[in-house]
């Protein structure tokens, strides 16, 4: 199943100007750096001993288990190129906003006399800066999935449903069963 959160870093991780050390070596060099040499603090990190970050660190050891290599590769995208990641959340916040593309089920509650009954929809479309600006100082805030999933069908239905205050005031939009879940900086 697809995630608010890890869509959201996919879309920050889309303005990257240089590609993520690939070889595990790299990424684990990479990480000693970030953490000013201390390879205690890596191998606590990664759950492994001092001595393996060691190895990596020389070239002894170049393949990691799958595990690690996931939780390595994880690691290392959360701490690359944290102010091309900053100014990227600021310009979506400020300037740009956010594309939005979902397929989920829609459902409503809305006035007398018109239809509630949902149904799957797919919609894409841009999300202007103050709500990208809250779903992305959500996000930054460390709200759990449920929150964010409730911002982003805020979102949706003030931008696409209610036309930003124009139309079809009182409608409370519903996202069930999220099919599909991309977010564009």
């Amino acid at each position: 199943m697809v995630t608010v959160e890890e869509e959201l870093g996919r879309a920050v991780q889309g303005a990257f100007t240089r590609p993520v050390p690939k070889s595990a070596g790299a990424q684990m060099r990479y990480l000693v750096r970030q953490h000013r040499g201390s390879t205690q603090q890596v191998a606590e990190l990664l759950g492994i001993s001092r001595r393996t970050v060691e190895r990596y660190v020389k070239g002894r050891i170049k393949h990691p288990r799958p595990q690690l290599a996931t939780r390595l590769e994880g690691e290392v995208r959360a701490r690359w190129q944290p102010q091309v990641r900053a100014r990227a959340r600021q310009k979506a916040a400020t300037t740009d906003g956010i594309m939005i593309d979902v397929q989920a089920r829609f459902g409503y509650t809305a006035a007398a006399g018109s239809t509630d009954q949902s149904r799957i929809r797919h919609l894409t479309l841009a999300l202007p800066p103050r709500l990208a600006a809250r779903l992305l100082d959500a996000q930054a805030a460390g709200l759990d999935e449920d929150q964010l999933l409730q911002l982003t069908t805020e979102a949706l239905g003030e931008t696409y449903f209610r036309d930003n205050g124009r139309r079809a005031h009182g409608l409370e939009v519903e996202l069930t069963d999220v099919l599909d879940l991309q977010f564009r900086l």
